[in-house]
Formats: C-alpha cells, structure tokens, sequence
C-alpha cells in the first residue's frame, strides 16, 4: 500500500497546527511575551512543517510493519 503525495501534506498541516499551537504555549509560558511566541511559533511551523513531510515520504519507502493486502482470487 502507498500513500499518495497529498495524504503526506495534509497530514504535515494537521500535524504542525497541533505542534504550533503546542510550541505557542510553552514558548509563551516560558518568555511571558505574546510577540516572541508567535515569532518562535511562526519559523517553527514553516521548517517543521517541511521536515515532516519529507519524513513521511520516507517512510512511505520503507515496508517495515506493513502487511500487503491481498484479494481472494474468488468470492462464495
């Protein structure tokens, strides 16, 4: 089985939504400052963003754990 190319972005975006927001908070938490955590947050999202989905692609190349689906070669 292969995932196509767009499965990888959308998968890329809702992940990086999920990490910004998660990055947001602890860089807000840890600088108490609203514009350094959206600057920290806005660079991570682009270059993590990209890491992922080159990640995923990958990934998609290698078929550890996976189990290839065959069909019966008859139906009852």
């Amino acid at each position: 089985m292969k995932d196509k190319n767009y499965r990888s972005v959308l998968k890329s975006i809702s992940w990086r939504i999920t990490g910004t927001i998660d990055t947001f908070v602890i860089s807000y938490f840890i600088t108490g400052k609203f514009t350094i955590a959206m600057s920290i947050s806005g660079v991570e999202i682009l270059t993590k963003f990209t890491l992922y989905y080159f990640h995923e692609r990958l990934w998609n190349k290698i078929n550890i754990g996976r189990e290839k689906v065959t069909e019966p070669d008859y139906e009852i």
